[in-house]
């Protein structure tokens, strides 16, 4: 059975359309009633048929029709997907602030039956283990999880976490950490590759593009298999941003990064809104740009004020954003970093993107409808992370 979305609804409404065709048997969701009445687009029923039975209960019907006679906002809900799929294991490789802390929330979230965690140093990721377990007492979760030095544990995932590699540290860039990095992806992704080559891969460690590059050049896994955490990320920073400005909450705003996670990032200001409207009639446009400036150096600003170690609190949620998505518990696309094919005139390089994610990886590439400025900044990061990529 077909769903209109939220996403279909904003897809037709910033390429300038008025209308979206339903098909007979779609069922149209809440949100989607929501933004199509508050930017303007008419969801008509093919000729024919008769009238898309929307999935909502009666007291949301009601919350809708209030909504329309006061002025005061309702943050539409996050759309859920279908029955979610339950990990049989997931593999954390390495166990510092990031790994350690992805794990423990995908351990509360109950997403898997075990994980599984490696880290170099002797005794680290054992000892993230017992922790994690230690909690359980309180957190009821009835996940199993084991730590130990060898990159084997990887075996028989269904998703591997790579968060192994140097944190950046005041005055380091991400390119400069590319050397550093590289060595360490390409061991993983030859053990990744030897005993879970139909894991799902998403790589944390930085840079994140071109780490994810390699990653799937070492691995030899389908690109579809690998990507890496970016965007979600970087689209948080920006939200939050953007609500710190506008002085509403981070869920009021809708807002999206696409590009490399560095400089060439492209947080996109067109398709923003904040309660709703477009951003650029809530903002003025310095401060748009400020909002864009934090954004791009979100994870800098962290970095200087930690002085000995990068972010991680964000990072390990943003990690859980990309399960959810790939298990089927969030059913819109999330921005992350990709192999583009073709998408924006763009091929063979990954890249920040949205995509659409299942239990075998990425499923599609969607675009978005970008000004072209926005769309010359895409294409910029591109051809900045091929670079890199191309040096090393």
């Amino acid at each position: 059975m077909p769903i209109v979305s939220e996403y279909d609804v904003r897809t037709v409404a910033s390429a300038g359309g008025r209308a979206l065709e339903v098909p007979v048997d779609a069922v149209i969701t809440p949100q989607a009633l929501d933004i199509a009445d508050r930017l303007g687009v008419e969801l008509r029923h093919e000729p024919g048929s008769p009238a898309a039975v929307p999935a909502i209960d009666g007291a949301r019907a009601i919350q809708r029709v209030l909504l329309r006679r006061s002025p005061r906002w309702v943050a539409p809900d996050v759309r859920r997907g279908g029955e979610p799929t339950r990990f049989g294991r997931i593999a954390f490789v390495g166990s510092g602030m990031v790994g350690a802390t992805s794990a423990h929330l995908t351990a509360i979230a109950g997403m898997a039956d075990e994980l599984a965690i490696a880290d170099v140093v002797p005794g680290l990721a054992a000892a993230t283990a017992l922790d994690i377990e230690h909690a359980s007492g309180v957190t009821g979760s009835p996940t199993r999880v084991r730590g130990g030095t060898s990159l084997e544990l990887v075996a028989g995932a269904d998703v591997v976490v790579v968060t192994a590699g140097r944190p950046r540290t005041p005055g380091m860039t991400r390119d400069t950490l590319f050397a550093v990095n590289q060595r360490v992806i390409a061991d993983v992704a030859e053990a990744v590759g030897q005993h879970a080559p139909r894991a799902v891969v998403i790589v944390i460690t930085n840079p994140v593009d071109e780490m994810t590059y390699e990653m799937w050049r070492n691995s030899g896994l389908p690109d579809r298999q690998v990507m890496g955490m970016a965007g979600t990320l970087d689209s948080s920073r920006f939200r939050r941003a953007i609500a710190r400005a506008a002085d509403v909450r981070p869920r009021d705003v809708w807002a999206i990064t696409l590009g490399s996670h560095g400089a060439e990032m492209v947080p996109v200001v067109s398709s923003a809104t904040v309660k709703g409207r477009p951003l650029t009639d809530v903002l003025a446009a310095d401060v748009i740009a400020a909002c864009v400036k934090d954004a791009v150096d979100g994870g800098a600003q962290v970095v200087g004020l930690r002085k000995t170690g990068s972010a991680f609190i964000a990072p390990a949620h943003a990690t859980v954003e990309l399960l959810d998505a790939i298990r089927g518990a969030s059913a819109e696309p999330v921005p992350v970093s990709a192999m583009v094919h073709g998408e924006y005139g763009l091929e063979g390089v990954f890249l920040g993107v949205r995509a659409r994610l299942s239990p075998q990886g990425v499923a599609e590439v969607v675009e978005e409808s970008l000004l072209p400025g926005e769309l010359e900044a895409l294409v910029g990061a591109a051809d900045a992370i091929r670079s890199r990529v191309s040096a090393g």
